[in-house]
């Protein structure tokens, strides 16, 4: 299953920055960033609520938003890419 995850952290304070890093180095551990907040990531339904407990705990909703989208296992019939990033095979192997 595929479930693209986004956020927008508030910055303007020091605190903000660092829930910014914290949000973005847990989201790296589950996905492929696609965008600047966006990371699309592959897995179980028990794995993306765990991921979402965690992220939760990690934001201030008073100032910060997520946004979960569930594409499904047949996202790759969901997604049209243009532009300059190359797309990737989202359940591929990543080489460096």
């Amino acid at each position: 299953m595929l479930t693209v995850i986004t956020y927008d952290v508030n910055t303007e304070s020091p605190e903000g920055r660092k829930r910014l890093r914290r949000v973005a180095k847990h989201c790296v551990n589950y996905g492929q960033r696609v965008q600047n907040s966006v990371f699309e990531c592959v897995a179980d339904a028990a794995t993306m609520v765990k991921v979402k407990a965690e992220l939760l705990e990690l934001i201030d909703p008073e100032k910060d938003s997520l946004r979960f989208y569930s594409l499904g296992s047949n996202y790759d019939r969901k997604i049209e890419h243009y532009g300059c990033k190359a797309s990737y095979e989202a359940e591929g192997f990543l080489t460096l």
